[in-house]
């Protein structure tokens, strides 16, 4: 992980308002989630003994992806800790009375004022402050993993290779992968 990802998570109190936004910041760093996905996210969607959660996004399109252990354990940090004893499936909810998941027209947008907070609170400036930073040092970060292409498209649940293409322009040797040749002139 980043040096900047470390900072972020390391400067999360240790409240429980502190405690899920860092299970937030982790689901939106190691699994790509969009601020949309996390706000939305249910207790149905997490097993723990699979080690998997699943994830309904765009389109309705429902994935299931692995659980790393870090998010795991912010998870069950989270609920054990940090989250309100209040009934809800909704796994992440407002911190302050009346307890209950995050609402509003763009449920999302208190995921990526989270995102903004953390940023602000670690020092960190990019052009763009909201949850996709995270999503983009995901992807960044599996690349340099030599994840491939295809697999990332699918962990970032893009319908097409062309759009995770985008990831490709920090690595080179990535770009080489995903170059089309250039046309052969006809003679005259």
């Amino acid at each position: 992980m980043s040096e900047e990802v470390t900072r972020i998570l390391t400067l999360c109190p240790s409240t429980p308002r502190g405690i899920r936004d860092r299970a937030i910041l982790l689901l939106l760093v190691r699994l790509g989630l969009r601020a949309g996905d996390v706000a939305a996210l249910r207790m149905s969607d997490i097993c723990f003994q699979a080690g998997s959660i699943t994830v309904l996004g765009k389109g309705s399109r429902e994935v299931r992806l692995p659980l790393p252990q870090d998010v795991g354990d912010a998870l069950l940090e989270y609920l054990r800790a940090g989250r309100p004893r209040v009934e809800s499936d909704y796994v992440f909810l407002r911190s302050i009375a009346p307890f209950g998941p995050f609402g509003g027209f763009r449920p999302g947008s208190a995921v990526k004022y989270i995102a903004q907070i953390a940023l602000r609170r670690a020092g960190i400036q990019r052009r763009r402050r909201g949850a996709h930073v995270f999503r983009h040092t995901a992807a960044c970060q599996m690349l340099l993993a030599d994840v491939g292409l295809e697999a990332i498209a699918e962990v970032l649940r893009h319908r097409s290779i062309e759009t995770t293409g985008i990831y490709a322009k920090v690595d080179l040797h990535l770009l080489e992968q995903v170059a089309q040749p250039w046309p052969e002139e006809a003679s005259c």
